[in-house]
């Protein structure tokens, strides 16, 4: 076994890697850029190095700098844990000429799989069902669209060296083709370095169902059972469990078998996910599923495997990757219970799931225990970066069968406090006590389908949230009061006035810009009156030293937590988040008349591409430039029918959040 592992990567997965590492004996390594020099996998590893700046590109995706860490701090091994340089055949090529163990399959099992249309035609000659599509070496624009039209649309368009949903574009009309064939060769050559793409036919209804492999240096390949990531958004998972509901024994044992296959077919070693896509129109079927790619590396939602195996399946990595024979035969290994993932983003559903970024001022996770598990790579103070992925958690929960494991994971997310940052939480608890979600009725349009129902409309904040946030700033005034002459009538806090029966008012807006006043009323016998948009209600309470409120609000005991972020106040309170903002009234502001009509940045980006031209006459809704921040594209349309009068930034230029990005001619009145 190895003395000293080094970890490839940042974040969640890294911190998972050195958590089994220093079980197993094994000093951990870690690798960072400057702007993860205080993050939570450097704190936890034996030693540390400095890779280069934050970009990907400057730092986690710098071979020859990896293997010069390993070298230096006498690293036997290299666990690439996923993303980056996971499935990168030349950084696997890399450590066995620098005498050092990769932690993953050959190079040649990498190559054989990461080229998309290559890999179905291994599959196709192993018996291994594929999706009807074009996997042919002519790019032609023309040729692609003429196997889209033989194949028959919708069809899907795929970078070949694809993932996680970038270079993926879904056409339903010949008329998109040619736009979304150029972003899906954009998004491939910038994510992948390549901009070949593959055809296929896109399914109505779609489960997305893949298998977890793991195979050894002597030959034994089995697989750990199946995952089912069909509730997805942006081609991305979200949530991931296991067993799939609906699945019988005997589709169990086909799809498995064909995953074993496509394993033994690359002569593979190590852990792999084997990824299929059922067509479940008329139900799950074993005549109706195919293989769409293989991941060779360990996924994300690998927990879910481990809590119904009770397998470490980065021990299993280890050990094979040492030379060990696999722990356990196929016959070995069983289903336990049921367990489900929840991925927690900092990203905002109401608008498409746009990622965001800021400071997690609070980050209180349920406890765990058997029946809950957190893996994370972040503290409460730390910042969710621009460089990086949005995840902040993932949440895995187990129980004896699926029912009893969605009533813990609603649970576990309703008691989920996280402020300084918009989060899907409140979603996933959505999603978690769906009755369609709770039914196993689950396709890869799950989401879209049920948008209303998990995503609703903004409304106006209930009087409950806002007399939490009230109750928090009015006992915070009253607990930091420090009068020069506490006798001083002029220093009371209590609304006191001079022949008068006083009172205050507080002042917000929320998400939508309305705007929200609560008048404060001091009544004799104590606590706060507040006069509320729905009506009056009596509050109070105290704040304890963990800065949990604890309210009484018209007799209702409540537990809360109020986050402040300069005038951004978040209320965390019975699985709700709610954001407005405190306004003084006493203070000045500039005001822009023309704000509703500007274009700006919504995060931190760079421009890929700009879709428009001076003196261009543009309409609602129209595409002017495509933004590229945190590893997806993202467009940017035009908020009203205008004329282009400026264009401030080109491709490649990097803008921060808020800068306007387009300028438009003023309107004529």
């Amino acid at each position: 076994m190895f003395r000293k592992i080094l970890i490839a990567n940042r974040g969640e997965i890294a911190c998972r890697v050195i958590r089994s590492a220093h079980r197993m004996g094994a000093a951990a390594v870690a690798v960072y850029s400057e702007a993860d020099a205080n993050a939570m996998h450097v704190a936890m590893a034996d030693e540390a190095v400095l890779l280069g700046p934050p970009p990907v590109q400057e730092s986690y995706l710098l071979i020859d700098k990896i293997i010069e860490a390993a070298r230096r701090t006498g690293a036997e091994a290299i666990h690439p844990g996923y993303g980056f340089l996971a499935e990168n055949a030349a950084f696997a090529e890399a450590c066995a000429a620098a005498d050092i163990t990769f932690i993953g399959p050959p190079a040649s099992a990498i190559r054989a799989m990461g080229e998309k249309a290559a890999a179905k035609a291994l599959m196709q000659k192993a018996n291994v069902p594929v999706v009807p599509g074009y996997h042919g070496d002519d790019q032609d624009d023309d040729v692609l669209a003429g196997a889209a039209e033989e194949i028959g649309y919708p069809v899907l368009i795929k970078a070949v060296l694809g993932g996680g949903g970038k270079g993926m574009r879904q056409v339903n009309d010949p008329g998109r083709f040619a736009n979304a064939l150029k972003g899906a060769r954009r998004e491939g050559l910038s994510s992948f370095g390549d901009d070949k793409v593959l055809v296929e036919k896109y399914l109505e209804r779609p489960r997305h169902i893949e298998i977890q492999v793991f195979a050894d240096q002597h030959g034994n390949v089995v697989h750990l059972f199946e995952r089912d990531c069909s509730v997805q958004r942006r081609h991305q998972k979200v949530l991931e469990e296991a067993p799939a509901p609906g699945m019988t024994p005997e589709m169990r044992r086909t799809m498995g078998d064909a995953a074993v296959a496509a394993a033994a077919a690359i002569d593979y070693v190590g852990a792999g996910t084997v990824e299929f896509i059922a067509d479940v129109s008329h139900g799950l079927s074993e005549d109706a599923f195919f293989f769409m790619e293989m991941n060779t590396r360990l996924q994300v939602e690998h927990p879910v495997t481990e809590m119904i195996t009770g397998q470490d399946l980065v021990e299993w990595q280890l050990r094979v990757a040492a030379g060990e024979k696999l722990p356990l035969s196929q016959d070995e290994l069983v289903i336990d219970g049921h367990a489900v993932e929840a991925r927690i983003y900092s990203e905002n559903p109401q608008k498409k799931f746009l990622p965001a970024t800021g400071t997690l001022h609070r980050l209180r996770p349920p406890a765990e225990s058997a029946h809950l598990r957190v893996d994370t790579g972040v503290r409460e103070g730390d910042e969710v970066s621009m460089f990086y992925d949005p995840m902040i958690a993932k949440l895995i929960v187990w129980d004896r069968d699926r029912p009893a494991a969605l009533r813990r994971l609603h649970d576990a997310l309703v008691r989920y406090e996280i402020a300084g940052v918009i989060t899907n939480v409140n979603f996933l608890a959505a999603v978690a006590a769906h009755p369609a979600f709770a039914a196993g009725d689950l396709e890869t349009g799950f989401i879209d389908k049920h948008r209303d129902d998990l995503i609703p409309a903004p409304g106006a904040v209930p009087d409950q949230a806002l007399a939490l946030a009230c109750l928090d700033m009015l006992l915070a005034r009253q607990g930091h009061a420090a009068p020069a002459d506490p006798h001083s009538p002029w220093s009371r806090v209590d609304g006191w006035r001079l022949n008068d029966q006083g009172h205050d008012e507080l002042s917000f807006l929320d998400d939508e810009g309305g705007d929200i006043t609560v008048a404060v009323h001091y009544p004799a016998a104590g606590g706060y009156r507040l006069a509320l948009p729905g009506g009056d209600m009596l509050a109070n309470g105290e704040i304890d030293d963990g800065g949990t409120l604890w309210a009484d609000l018209d007799g209702l005991r409540v537990r809360a937590a109020v986050v402040h972020d300069g005038d951004r106040v978040t209320i965390l309170s019975g699985g709700r988040s709610h954001r407005i903002e405190r306004v003084d009234k006493m203070a000045l502001h500039d005001v822009d008349l023309e704000e509703g009509g500007k274009v700006t940045a919504p995060l931190p980006g760079k421009i890929v591409q700009v879709q428009v031209g001076l003196g261009d006459s543009v309409k609602k809704g129209e595409a002017l430039l495509i933004l590229e921040a945190m590893k997806m594209e993202h467009t940017i349309t035009a908020p009203r029918d205008a004329v282009i009068a400026g264009i401030p930034f080109g491709p490649g230029e990097q803008v921060e959040e808020g800068v306007e990005l387009i300028l438009f001619e003023a309107e004529v009145e």
